[in-house]
Parts: C-alpha cells; structure tokens; sequence
C-alpha cells in the first residue's frame, strides 16, 4: 500500500523564465511575494486602497467568527462605482468597456460612458419593479452586454444577484431562484449558438410556475422569437430600460454587503449557494486581474471566454476587467460557428493582446488542427491564461507555440467558485513556468499541500490542496446554510480550507493540480490522480484529448478506464490502444496503463466545456446513466456506451 495521499508519476523538466522586456514591464515584481509575507494584512490593505471607498475601514481582517472572515470592516463602497463611474470620472469615457461580438457578427462597441448610461438606466428600472437592497435577482441570459449591465445594476442598489447559467434547464434553474427567493428574474427571449435560436423565455415561464416570490420578469429581445406573455408579470427590456434617467445617485454598502449568490453542484444533489460580499471580493478580483494578466488599461485588448454564469465570467468578465478600466471582447457564440477559426477571426479583428480561456477549449483547437490558428494574424497577443481544470504540458506547449508564436507568457491560473478570486498562478513578469503547473501560490495567498494526517508533505510527494489563511475574496457561507460551510469546507482539516482538489510538490518546489479527489483512482493500493493519466495519453502526438476514470475491479480494486478523441489526420485501428496503454506505462509508469481504451469522436461535456466524468463512470461499470440534461450534446452518451462493449482491453 502507498503511504501517499496521491502517487507522483508524472516529471517536468521544461522551464520557461520571462523575457527580460516583459518582466521589466510587468505590473507585478518579485517584492510582491515579499511584502505579503512581512506583513499579510498591510499588503491586502495596500490592494484595497486601489479602489474607492467612500468610507475607509477601521480593521483590515476579523476572524473572530471564523470560518466566517470579515474584510476590511467598516469600509463602504459601490461596486458599480468602481467598476464603471469613476473611470469616466477620471477622464476615460471615451474608453471602449465592451466590444461585443454576436455570434451572428453583429457588433457593439459600448464605452465607459455609455456603460455608465445603460447600468444607470437599467438600477432606475429595477427600482421602478420595486427592487431595493436586499432583494434577490436572477439572472438567466446569453453572453449579451444585458447580462454584464444587469449584473452592475443589481450591484448599484445593493441586490444581490445569482447568474444562472443560459445552458441550465428549468429544473436546474428552479431549484436556484426557490433557494435563494428570487423576487425578479432578469432573462432574454433567447440566444445564439450554433447558428440557430434556443429559447431562455419559455425555461423561465417552467421555472416559476407556482411560484410566488418571483414578481416580476425582465425580458430582453434577441432574437425576436415568440414568447408566451403574462402582462401582469413580464416586461420587455426596452420598454422600462430605455425611458429610463441615465443619472442615477448610487448608495455605499458595508464591505460585507452581499454581492452574489452563484449555485455550485453539491455532491448531496442540490447545489450550494456559495456567497460572496462586497469589498474583499471586488479588492481580490481587481489585484489578480492587474498583476496575473499584467493589465496595461490603456493600451490592452483582454478577451476572457468564459460565460458570465460560472465564477470566472463574475471575477474576470464582468468585476475585475471593469474595475481596473479595461477594454474587453464579450463573444456571444460558439469556437465554430460559422467555422473553426472563429475565435482567431475576433482575435486579429479586436488586436487582442491577452486571452484567457479553458485547457478543454485549448485541447479541442488541438484537435482540429494548426491550419485554424494560422490562418489569422495573432501577432498582438503577449500574455495567454488558462483557467478551469489543471491543463496538460502538451496543451500547453501547444498554446505556446502555436497561439503564442513562442513569445507570450502563460498563466495556469487555479481557483474556485469558492475562492472568488485567482489563488495559485505564476506571475507573468516573475515566474519561470513549467507546461502543466500552476506553480505556487501568489503573494497573499498561503496554501499547502497535505497527506490523510493532515501533515504536509514534501517536495516530490502529493495530496490534499488546503488554504491555511482567510483571503480577502473568500466565501462567506453557502446561503441559508452556515452548517453545511463548516461541515463542506473546514471538518477534513481542522481550521484550514479544503474544498476537494488534490495535487502535489514536485522536486523543484512547483505545485501541480490533480482535479478533484473524488476523481482519484485506487489501483491496486496506489492513488492516482486522472489529471496524471489524461496528460500521459495527450503526450501521444495523436492524441487530441483524453477522459479517465476508475471503474470497478475485483483483481485491483480499480481498473483504469480512458476515452480518448484523436488529432485531425490520425485514424483509429487496429493497434492504436495497445500503442497508447504502452505509451503511458513509458510515460508514468506500468501502474497507470489503462485496463481499456475507447477512441471516441466527443466526450460527454457541460456547456460550459466540463468533462462528465459521473457519466463515464456509469459507462464503464454498465450503470444507469445518471442525468444528462446539463450536457451539450445528450446522444454522445449512446454512442459511447455502444462503444465501449465492443472495444479491447488489456487482456485481449
């Protein structure tokens, strides 16, 4: 039996230090690590003197109450404020906020003053609906400037808000406007993808049937589908919005106002409504924004892909962007649609300079080709980000090589809907960076690594990833439920944050993520991470993308099950699984050879690009598919099942 809380198999030895040009003009410096580590509280009070508080704080951190944090106590400020009015306050108006890209290629290019315009047009709207501070507010929109606009509005007058995501069912969207009693709910007749209409309106009509606290609906018209209508309840976006005052006096809110409700999957079936509040938040979203993607607001172009309903869309679309003053590109569609170099096309269209974007999405230009990518001039790129799921070395060199001509730095940044905010990340100026590791900890932050004691462990061993500090954008509780928050994050280890990932030190001192633990596979008495096993299958040059799971075993308690989708131009045949299982026994050891492997054409995602290991895991043990609602494409599971029965396995 292995004494580790997860093997270390997998070793990396490339490193790639800044160019002495970036790191001269970098936003964060090596004295950032040190000034963090002399005096942590002063160092987040100096990153919070970088917003404007109408009223400064008396104490920079109570923890008294822990594992519920208090920051910056006594200080109030306006998100919105922050985010939108004092840049044209400071001269910027004129400033372009948001270039957006339909999916259809229509166009807005919104600058700071008319975002000024619209949010304050639409807080003069809510509070004509009857929303004051306090008041829940759904959000269930497409990737359309409303949703960013809506998101400020709600921040202005202090409701707090809960984006659920568009791709989310009826059920799925229920369940989250009942938990949190939503008394509006802001959607969209529907939206774009894949070059044809889907409907939001007719889910928000299922969603609230019998529902009373829900008074009224906002409805912004996309794509001019029909509706059913309640003229007691729903209003049209252009017909209250646009009669609306562009002046609106915002209010200060206590720093532990809350902001947000943003609903994760709980392992219990319903999901947990993870708060955040109000300045801690906006303080670490700002700062990891301006020194991990080394913002220059003047001169940048940033384009974040992610969707405005997961954590990522909240920190790095809509909060930290605007806060630092930022131009953006909010892209409503899909990588191919009309065609696979659609998102090269917006990049050399808009000169984006720094991309931030999933390893999953990374994994799938891999897979369609080269051919993509250099079709389109991506010259005025100089920093990419990866954010997500920890990202394999061969995506990552992929990124560098072909995205980056070789030039850009990389930020494989790790964080959580809990965390708010970016917690393990290089920095771009500073950091020399392996492919495939997120490195270490940035200043402000303490993590370590842990075995099943709870004892850390050393350079070359894994385990559990724990916070050993508060941090300024933590969670403050899951709503409606402070028990579950202590009995979800802080029971495995006594007075340090665990929320479910494993990951380990390698010789040199670097952190690597491992996914979550629950993913772990016990071979034989080893503990093995899928990441190590996914990434050993993607080194293979014909591999595009790979999914692993443990399936059930009676000779080695677990089998190791992979389902792998090739690169354009390699073909399946016979041979192909036996030269894979071999490629990863070469790769991280014989341990870790895959009892079977299916070539699959698409792995069963999330709209949102997350691999549904749940699902693979039914497969492989011949269950009952759990729900697949939630996936982007349903069928893919019939044709992996049938799949499966007829492939080979190491025994053959």
């Amino acid at each position: 039996m292995s004494g580790e809380a997860l093997e270390n198999l997998s070793h990396e030895d490339r490193v790639f230090p800044p160019s002495e040009k970036f790191a001269a003009q970098a936003n964060g410096k090596a004295d950032l690590y040190e000034s963090a580590k002399s005096d942590r509280e002063g160092f987040w009070e100096k990153q919070a003197e970088n917003l404007q508080w109408d009223t400064k704080w008396n104490q920079v951190l109570d923890w008294t109450e822990a594992p519920v944090s208090k920051w910056f106590v006594g200080g109030k400020l306006n998100i919105s404020v922050n985010c939108v009015d004092r840049h044209v306050v400071a001269g910027n108006g004129s400033r372009v906020a948001i270039h957006f890209e339909g999916e259809r290629g229509d166009t807005q290019t919104i600058t700071y003053k008319n975002l000024l315009d619209s949010v304050s047009q639409t807080a003069n709207a809510l509070t004509e609906l009857g929303i004051k501070a306090g008041d829940r507010v759904a959000i269930y929109m497409p990737m359309i400037p409303e949703a960013v606009i809506s998101m400020l509005a709600c921040a202005r007058i202090g409701a707090p808000h809960s984006v659920v995501f568009g791709g989310f069912s009826a059920e799925s969207l229920r369940s989250r406007i009942e938990d949190a009693s939503a008394s509006l709910v802001i959607t969209a007749d529907g939206g774009f993808r894949k070059g044809s209409a889907f409907g939001l309106k007719v889910a928000v009509d299922e969603a609230i049937e019998n529902m009373p606290s829900v008074k009224n609906v906002l409805v912004v018209k996309r794509t001019d589908q029909e509706v059913n209508w309640n003229s007691e309840r729903d209003v049209w976006w252009d017909d209250i919005v646009s009669r609306q005052s562009t002046s609106h006096t915002p209010q200060a809110f206590d720093s532990e106002h809350p902001l947000f409700i943003l609903y994760t999957s709980g392992t219990t079936g319903k999901p947990k409504g993870i708060l955040h509040t109000t300045g801690g938040y906006l303080t670490q979203a700002s700062y990891t924004h301006r020194v991990i993607f080394d913002l220059k607001p003047e001169t940048d172009v940033y384009w974040c892909t992610a969707d405005v309903g997961w954590i990522t869309g909240h920190s790095y679309v809509t909060y930290g962007p605007l806060a630092n003053g930022a131009t953006q590109v909010i892209y409503e569609g899909t990588p191919d649609t009309p065609h696979k170099g659609r998102w090269w096309e917006i990049v050399a269209k808009y000169g984006v300079t720094i991309l931030y974007t999933a390893p999953t999405a990374i994994r799938t230009f891999m897979k369609w080709g080269d051919e993509f990518p250099q079709a389109h001039d991506l010259s005025s790129l100089r920093l990419l980000g990866s954010v997500g799921e920890p990202i394999n070395p061969e995506a990552w060199m992929w990124y560098r090589e072909v995205i980056g001509a070789n030039n850009c730095p990389i930020v494989d940044t790790w964080w959580q809907t809990e965390t708010g905010g970016i917690m393990i990340s290089p920095l771009p100026g500073v950091t020399g960076t392996k492919p495939g590791s997120a490195m270490g900890p940035i200043p402000g932050i303490s993590a370590e690594i842990l075995d099943d004691a709870g004892v850390a462990v050393g350079h070359g061993s894994g385990g559990y990833l724990v916070l050993t500090q508060p941090w300024p954008a933590m969670l403050r509780g899951i709503w409606g439920d402070m028990d579950r928050y202590k009995e979800t994050y802080w029971s495995r280890f006594k007075s340090q944050y665990f929320a479910g990932d494993g990951a380990k030190w390698d010789n040199d001192g670097a952190i690597w993520l491992l996914g979550r633990v629950d993913d772990v596979m016990n071979v034989s008495g080893h503990r093995i991470s899928t990441t190590e096993v996914e990434s050993a299958l993607v080194s293979h040059p014909t591999v595009a993308e790979a999914a692993v799971v443990g399936a059930n075993d009676e000779t080695t308690g677990q089998g190791i099950v992979a389902f792998v989708i090739l690169r354009a131009g390699s073909e399946d045949g016979p041979g192909v699984a036996q030269a894979l299982r071999t490629h990863v026994a070469k790769e991280i050891g014989a341990i870790a050879r895959p009892r079977q492997i299916l070539i699959v054409a698409e792995l069963p995602k999330t709209r949102s690009g997350k691999i549904m290991r749940r699902l693979l895991r039914d497969v492989a043990e011949n269950r009952t598919l759990g729900d697949v609602t939630t996936l982007a494409d349903p069928t893919i599971m019939n044709l992996i099942s049938d799949g499966l029965s007829n492939s080979s396995s190491d025994d053959d």
